[in-house]
């Protein structure tokens, strides 16, 4: 963005401050489109299996979960596992709609552009990154959740 020239004469000066709030105001406008193609966003991902689908929302709450009767078949800590872990898919996803949105709005701007997009991949690292397995679990609910 180029500021204007002041001091020179009025007719300058005028048009400077014209030319200038034109780029303000076109810049916010892609800031506004970006913040509303960003809430927009929704993500699915199923599991491996296909047990579990998940959808979330731009925040990464889930808008919507479906489960297959095969997911009946299985221990409820793999269960749990298939629902946290395509969560986490679902929520990863989110990144890269995200990404595609910032570098098409408002990627003329290096470093909002990489704050937001860092700050998402914060919040929703890729999966694999993510999954935390009990080590102690002995699956016969007997044990206290006190430690």
């Amino acid at each position: 963005m180029t500021e204007p020239a002041f001091g020179v004469d009025a007719a300058t000066t005028n048009a400077g401050l014209d030319r200038w709030a034109s780029e303000i105001q076109a810049k916010a406008d892609r800031y506004n489109a970006m913040q509303q193609q960003v809430t927009a966003i929704t993500a699915t991902a199923s599991s491996q299996d296909g047990t579990v689908t998940i959808t979330v929302d731009s925040a990464g709450a889930v808008t919507a979960i479906h489960f297959t009767e095969d997911l009946k078949r299985l221990p409820a800590t793999a269960m749990a596992d298939q629902v946290l872990t395509t969560m986490r898919a679902a929520q990863a996803k989110i990144t890269d709609q995200v990404t595609e949105i910032v570098q098409t709005t408002v990627g003329d701007d290096p470093a909002t552009a990489e704050a937001m997009i860092s700050a998402y991949r914060s919040r929703f690292p890729e999966p694999d990154a993510t999954v935390d397995r009990p080590t102690d679990d002995d699956d016969d609910f007997g044990g206290s959740i006190f430690h």
